[in-house]
């Protein structure tokens, strides 16, 4: 990536430190979306240096969540444990520059430190005592003692920056301590990382939780004494959940990934997201290909997104409402296969998926209803005593009479209905809800003529026997 290049360059940078939630994989919607958007380059980038706690499994988790979303990127994923050698060489370049310094301040005169301000109702800051300055006097380097490398951070003045998100943010530098950028074992620290890592990606814009807002000024300055200029920053509210805590594995967050296997379509989730934080105008509902066309930065929200499940079922009931028959169809039977019933998309399915997707708000609602398509159903006692009356009985040996010499389609099941009434004296209530106990394992379904015109002739003639 050439550094003169103007393109728009987003990343997304999670922790591989536990299972990716809805919270958290908006930090890379929006950033897809506006590289997408502006016809730039979208970076992925797995920040793994927190040893004991990152896993394999827990990056896996965040492909395959970005994967099913459609967030696809143009380059990565990165892993900051393969850069270390880099981290490394620029460490050294700040030591030589005079931009970082070795410290041998030891965890117990840290600490000391520390009670000693607290004493005082000061901040709890580091105090400079190895900050090299004109005319100092170091102390002695003591033996056996791995320094710490530290960022000498300027001195006076502010460091500021127009948020997207936040507007403009002013920190004084004497707010601000002189951080720790490398441990004493040599490995380098978080916001040091980060700093590295966005200027070799030549990132123009971080979109980012608010919860990085104090790394902010401190990684600003570490740019700037590497002879880069910041990117443009937009820190984005936090998402809490229906309880309205912050969303969190801990607070009952279920892995994005579950939503994929309780039926809820990537697009639909999408569009909800994409509402959890940025509107256009008043559209609620809108395709992935209008998002693209509209989103931009300026409609982020400034207040905290709060999810709401019932929400996201209505989302993806309009969604399912608008898609293809054809489309539903590879979702709908690998939801039948999680029930262990063997089934194929083709035109028959479709066609069933046309005529329940509307009264459904995912597509294991729609597998829970074709369901009896392809396996037996078991009527409930309470909806066989309640509909299967004496006066019914007959009735139905009678329609399954007709039914096994009528043509197979709607018009001709319709008439056998007709009939049947009209023979027995009964109205369409007691009829159609006892067939479709028996038929269809409930008493509601949409049109009688419709649900059974789908099944097998064989099917109905069988579960209607079994009066």
């Amino acid at each position: 990536m050439s550094p003169h290049d103007s393109r728009v360059r987003t990343r997304f940078a999670p922790s591989p430190t536990g299972f990716i939630h809805l919270g958290n994989i908006r930090s890379a919607l929006y950033p897809w979306a506006f590289a997408r958007s502006n016809g730039g380059a979208f970076i992925l980038r797995i920040e793994d240096t927190d040893l004991e706690r990152s896993s394999d499994a827990a990056v896996q988790v965040i492909l395959e969540s970005m994967r099913w979303l459609g967030l696809d990127y143009d380059e990565g994923p990165y892993y900051q444990m393969q850069r270390m050698d880099r981290y490394k060489a620029v460490l050294a370049q700040m030591l030589a520059q005079g931009s970082a310094y070795r410290c041998y301040m030891s965890s117990s005169e840290l600490d000391a430190l520390r009670e000693r301000q607290l004493a005082a109702k000061a901040k709890p800051r580091y105090d400079g005592t190895w900050r090299p300055e004109p005319g100092k006097l170091l102390p002695p380097v003591p033996e056996g003692v791995d320094p710490v490398l530290r960022f000498r951070n300027p001195v006076g003045g502010v460091v500021a920056w127009d948020d997207k998100v936040k507007g403009r943010i002013e920190i004084s530098n004497d707010e601000l301590d002189d951080l720790v950028i490398a441990r004493p074992d040599g490995t380098p620290t978080y916001n040091f990382c980060v700093v590295v890592d966005d200027i070799d990606m030549a990132i123009t814009h971080v979109i980012r939780g608010d919860d990085h807002v104090n790394n902010t000024p401190r990684q600003i300055n570490i740019l700037r004494a590497l002879g880069a200029e910041p990117p443009v920053y937009a820190h984005l509210p936090t998402v809490l959940n229906e309880q309205g805590e912050k969303m969190s594995k801990r607070h009952g967050a279920k892995p994005v990934t579950q939503y994929r296997d309780e039926g809820f379509l990537a697009d639909a989730v999408v569009n909800y997201l994409a509402r959890l934080g940025w509107s256009h105008g008043d559209d609620e509902i809108f395709s992935r290909e209008q998002m693209l066309q509209w989103f931009n930065l300026d409609h982020l929200g400034k207040s905290a997104g709060q999810f709401d499940e019932a929400k996201l079922r209505w989302v993806n009931a309009q969604h399912i409402k608008a898609a293809p028959d054809a489309a539903l169809a590879p979702l709908v039977v690998e939801q039948l296969h999680r029930r262990g019933i063997a089934a194929d998309a083709n035109a028959h399915l479709e066609q069933a998926i046309a005529l329940f997707k509307d009264r459904c708000s995912t597509t294991a609602e729609i597998a829970d209803w074709l369901a009896m398509y392809f396996a037996p159903v078991a009527p409930s006692s309470a909806d066989l005593d309640t509909h299967l009356t004496p006066l019914v009985r007959p009735a139905i040996q009678t329609l399954r009479e007709a039914l096994a010499k009528a043509e197979w389609n709607r018009d001709a099941i319709q008439q056998c209905v007709k009939d049947t009434l009209a023979a027995h004296k009964l109205k369409m209530p007691q009829l159609a809800m006892a067939v479709r106990v028996l038929v269809c394992g409930r008493a509601q379904t949409p049109s009688l003529d419709a649900v059974l015109a789908l099944f097998a002739r064989d099917v109905v003639l069988a579960r209607l026997r079994e009066v």
